[in-house]
């Protein structure tokens, strides 16, 4: 069955990465999630190499809060998280990937 962008229910990470791409159409946004995904990355090399813990929350901070000002501010939708927490935390690596390897543009 095919999904449309206001279906709430997804049977795979497959069916659901063509629903949350088109909620990343914007190129700010998508340049904010994947600044925001690069500082997560940041913040836990850091609370890995310091040892100092407090950059973890410090690193969700980040990722979500670049998302969020994508979306609120940019694609003018509700972030998927709140509705696929999991899939949406898997898109915005997979997105992510897909901007490195030039699949996705920026």
């Amino acid at each position: 069955m095919a999904q449309t962008a206001h279906t709430d229910h997804f049977a795979s990470f497959a069916e659901f990465y063509p629903y949350y791409l088109s909620e990343h159409r914007n190129t700010v946004s998508r340049r904010l999630h994947f600044v925001g995904s690069l500082g997560v990355i940041g913040c836990l090399a850091m609370a890995l190499a310091t040892g100092d813990w407090l950059w973890l929350p410090a690193a969700v901070i980040c990722g979500y809060g670049f998302a969020w000002v994508g979306h609120f501010f940019f694609e003018k939708n509700r972030p998927a998280t709140f509705r696929h927490p999991l899939y949406s935390l898997m898109g915005d690596w997979a997105m992510f990937k897909d901007i490195c390897v030039g699949k996705i543009s920026l």
